[in-house]
């Protein structure tokens, strides 16, 4: 027999979006302690705070669920600014849209070189203090 977990019962839409407004607010005056050289954003801050309130369980998944889940419903909504100023600059963009293409595009490639160097680093450092060894390397071990 199964036991049936109870069913996590949702906040209230109101209640989450006021984790989300604490979470904001609380970013908005950790960004403004930052010096003015060195600007962060207060939506990084905000993310990362709600990262850890998330990951030691302060904040529980149902209290913010339903709307992280509106938000990003809206997010295709959020880019129609950007693109109409794209189309108000399309006499910028024929003189410098190429360049901006080529640099797009390998902005794009050296951050996925990056990211994935990154990745097996941080793969190796966890394998070396944790002293596990990937299920690949033990296969190929076992061929050998």
């Amino acid at each position: 027999m199964e036991k049936k977990q109870p069913e996590k019962k949702a906040a209230p839409i109101l209640v989450q979006m006021g984790i989300f407004a604490a979470i904001l607010f609380v970013s908005a005056l950790i960004s403004s302690l930052f010096p003015k050289s060195f600007v962060v954003p207060t939506p990084l801050i905000g993310m990362i705070i709600l990262y850890i309130l998330l990951a030691t369980h302060i904040v529980k998944l149902e209290q913010v669920e339903k709307f992280g889940d509106l938000m990003i419903s809206l997010i295709a909504f959020m880019f129609v600014p950007s693109g109409v100023q794209l189309a108000g600059s399309l006499d910028l963009m024929k003189r410098e849209g190429l360049q901006d293409i080529i640099v797009s595009v390998l902005a794009t490639i050296i951050i996925l070189v990056v990211i994935a160097y990154v990745g097996a680093l941080v793969i190796k450092i966890h394998q070396k203090l944790t002293g596990r060894v990937d299920d690949d390397e033990e296969t190929e071990k076992g061929a050998n």
